[in-house]
């Protein structure tokens, strides 16, 4: 019976007011999507697309970079919403993201490592190419790795300590990425500082198809355990009185989180606040049923993401606002706003 009931996952634990409002954000994802593709610095029509009244050099724009950035920017929405959605789950924490536990940090120092000594080290290594989200990914596994031996395989004291753990290893993540910082050359500190305040630009198709693997994939891997997780709400001694495997739901979140996010912020770097702000909207929306949340917040996510880029593409033409300005922009004020919430509550 343990872990049966996980599996147990269909639309009929979404209420009719719950099924409109997910029908709502998809419509607003479809028109974010079409703003997406028609405007930039270089504007299309999407009839003349569609009919093939387009030029070779509109495709080529169109094809080979307009439409891989937009599915990026969804995908890493997608990614960072539904990871912020369960790990706020797991831990039964509403401040709870995905950089909580170490995630983001850990790809940010493997990204940093190879931005400062990429040009002297890895300047002949064979997959040069794909070292930079390569060793996001490494960064990420290794926060993970780290944090199944310290908190004796996700189970030592509960999702507390758990907790204390990812806030530790971030800290000393940010000391490596200091460091880094500090002895890099100009060059190499201006594409650190960009390449933290994230951006889709530069993403192709090769790169682009292996973290579309890895993200759906880790949602494939999420669908089961989305009960679980209301029922966990109760309490780990409860949610085990009542089937559920505490342990390996905590498995199954940890690590998809972690392959998510890690793919996400190696091809995006750091862009904050949206596995925060989006899973409350959701909720503050239509309800916490977790059926609900993650569908919402993974509509969502990929709405807001896709519409920051937007705004990046456009706000500043013909150069770009970094997307994680954008985002935090939206995010901090809501986060201030969610903590004096929190607080009167």
């Amino acid at each position: 019976m343990s872990f049966r009931i996980s599996y147990n996952f269909n639309l009929k634990y979404l209420s009719i007011h719950q099924l409109t409002i997910l029908l709502i954000f998809f419509v607003i994802f479809i028109l974010v999507l079409i703003a997406a593709f028609s405007l930039g610095s270089f504007d299309f029509s999407i009839i003349s697309l569609l009919i093939g009244d387009t030029t070779q050099l509109e495709n080529t724009i169109f094809y080979e970079i307009r439409i891989p950035r937009v599915i990026l920017a969804s995908l890493v929405g997608a990614s960072l919403a539904i990871s912020g959605a369960c790990l706020q789950g797991l831990f039964r924490n509403p401040l709870a993201d995905p950089g909580l536990i170490g995630v983001s940090a850990g790809a940010a120092l493997g990204a940093s490592i190879v931005i400062v000594f990429g040009s002297t080290i890895f300047s002949k290594f064979v997959l040069s190419t794909f070292l930079l989200p390569l060793a996001a990914c490494l960064g990420s596994g290794t926060v993970i790795f780290l944090l199944f031996l310290l908190t004796k395989g996700f189970g030592y004291q509960g999702v507390t300590y758990m907790l204390l753990v990812g806030i530790a290893i971030n800290a000393i993540a940010s000391v490596g990425i200091g460091i880094l910082t500090f002895i890099s050359s100009d060059s190499e500190l201006r594409s650190l500082t960009f390449w933290t305040m994230g951006s889709f630009g530069g993403i192709t198709w090769p790169l682009l198809v292996p973290a579309i693997i890895i993200i759906v994939t880790a949602f494939i891997f999420l669908y089961p355990i989305l009960r679980n997780l209301d029922i966990l709400q109760l309490g780990e001694s409860e949610a085990k009185s009542l089937g559920v495997d505490v342990q390996k739901l905590k498995y199954r979140v940890i690590f998809t989180s972690a392959a998510s996010v890690g793919a996400s912020v190696a091809l995006s770097g750091m862009i904050g606040f949206v596995g925060l702000v989006v899973p409350h909207l959701v909720r503050l929306i239509a309800g916490v049923n977790h059926t609900y949340v993650i569908i919402g917040s993974a509509i969502m996510g990929s709405s807001l993401m896709v519409l920051a880029d937007l705004l990046a593409r456009v706000l500043i033409q013909p150069a770009e606002l970094p997307v994680g300005l954008i985002t935090s922009a939206i995010g901090s004020p809501f986060f201030l706003w969610l903590i004096f919430r929190i607080n009167k509550a």
